[in-house]
């Protein structure tokens, strides 16, 4: 296959300034061409907490991507800024394979190893985007969980790395490939419930803490290397029954409720709803005019943007987010002129569509409504929930990308799409922390009207963490 490398001065004036870039000089691994008969492709993960899997942080139970991901490809590296993780992450490997993996020092061993194939990132979100492209640059395939990115600028320089090299890119909102979630956008997109009104996107609220106090951290923990690209902030933690995790703290599981690593729920079950709601729409290919934060309640007092508490959770525990689109980019048949999302702390979670003809709510637990009930008088077209998956069978998430791979096509959670989705998200976001309005150009990808508002669209990198481009 032909070499995908790039031209660096043309790929520095396409992606250089829109992340901090720094450039370096070009790899090239093994993924390109990987998939022969009978070769199962080498897998490295970084990030091997609960999301990688439960089990690797010391805790039962089956929650975690890596034991189906394992059917489809070997692991062969596994790297966690916990050590403890790390060595936990490496025994399970051994106990499903027999295989003791590489377990490096430092996450760049794996992205220069040209004995990988495919880099599997569950990392937190603050990292996702410097792994993402720094991995396709590599000459690596990738499945990154969501979120993407933590910022609107980092998906834009996503998007154009993944547009150069060719790279596919699997992005986990592993609803896509949930059957009720794809009957359930066949079904808008062949009118079943007529023309679409409104989506309703309930993704629940974040939770609060008591003051968390400084704390030393762990032996184990490179607390520095955790925090990445993120600002500088002293470790905290406090003991006591806090679910599963029976804890708070700035770390790990918790980083969900901190602005400064995430966009708590509205970028953690967001990234889920708001993607399956803007492909049933057909808004993929835009993005909206006007974020209106109707109501939102935070955990702390906010100033320009920015919480003043250091020492408690701070992402949003109760919002209302009014999402409109401009009627010239309502292009889909089946929408009305002045369709619009709606983002609520509040009902069942799922999604809710309403449109002329009738309603339909979808979740991971069940798909209802009377154009559901019509089904067994009036079923489906042959393949329609085919045509709605890319024009491919239905197959679990991971299969998907590890086809995709093999055949060089485009995955059903790509880039780009979750790019347009998850900007929609990002910008509630910033209309949560500043609590008013905020226009949006999506043509521009920029904010109208509002330079502070602007100014939080996106995050300078620290010193020594910016992502490595070449």
């Amino acid at each position: 296959m032909k070499n995908q490398s790039l031209h660096r001065r043309n790929f520095v004036k396409a992606t250089g300034s829109a992340i901090g870039g720094v450039w370096i000089a070009n790899r090239t691994g093994r993924a390109e061409g990987f998939w022969q008969a009978n070769d199962r492709p080498r897998v490295a993960a970084i990030g091997t907490g609960s999301r990688w899997c439960q089990k690797a942080t010391g805790l039962q139970g089956s929650y975690g991507s890596a034991p189906d991901f394992k059917k489809y490809g070997d692991y062969v590296s596994v790297f966690d800024a916990d050590r403890s993780r790390t060595e936990l992450a490496a025994a399970l490997v051994k106990e499903w394979t027999g295989n003791q993996p590489a377990t490096p020092n430092d996450y760049r061993a794996i992205l220069e190893d040209p004995k990988v194939d495919i880099v599997h990132i569950s990392t937190p979100d603050h990292w996702h985007a410097k792994l993402l492209i720094e991995a396709m640059l590599a000459g690596k395939d990738v499945y990154c969980e969501k979120p993407m990115t933590l910022t609107v600028p980092e998906g834009r320089a996503i998007c154009d790395v993944a547009k150069k090299t060719r790279r596919v890119v699997q992005i986990g909102t592993q609803q896509r490939s949930s059957k009720q979630f794809i009957q359930a956008v066949a079904m808008i997109q062949l009118g079943r419930i007529g023309k679409i009104i409104k989506a309703t996107c309930h993704i629940g609220g974040a939770p609060t803490s008591p003051e968390i106090p400084l704390a030393d951290p762990p032996k184990h923990l490179d607390w520095n290397l955790w925090q990445g690209p993120a600002a500088v902030a002293p470790f905290r933690f406090l003991a006591g029954d806090n679910g599963e995790t029976k804890s708070w703290s700035r770390c790990h599981y918790e980083f969900r409720w901190w602005y400064e690593y995430s966009g708590g729920k509205l970028t953690d079950w967001g990234a889920h709803h708001v993607d399956i709601a803007t492909w049933a729409m057909g808004l993929t290919d835009t993005g909206p005019s006007e974020i209106i934060p109707e109501m939102v309640k935070h955990p702390v007092e906010f100033r320009d943007g920015y919480p003043t508490d250091p020492s408690r959770y701070n992402t949003a525990t109760e919002f209302f987010i009014r999402v409109k689109f401009q009627s010239a980019n309502l292009q889909n048949a089946n929408l009305q002129e002045d369709a619009q999302i709606e983002i609520r702390h509040d009902g069942d979670n799922g999604i809710m569509f309403e449109g002329t003809q009738g309603r339909l709510f979808v979740n991971r637990g069940r798909i209802a409504g009377k154009a559901v009930d019509d089904l067994k008088d009036n079923p489906l077209p042959e393949g329609a929930l085919e045509q709605a998956y890319k024009n491919r069978p239905l197959v679990d998430h991971f299969r998907n990308f590890f086809e995709a791979a093999r055949d060089r096509t485009e995955p059903i959670s790509d880039v780009h799409s979750h790019h347009r989705a998850l900007s929609t998200c990002h910008l509630a976001g910033v209309a949560a922390r500043l609590n008013r309005k905020v226009v949006w150009d999506p043509k521009s990808e920029t904010i109208l009207g509002d330079p502070q508002a602007q100014n939080l669209l996106g995050r300078e990198p620290r010193k020594g963490f910016q992502t490595q481009m070449s």
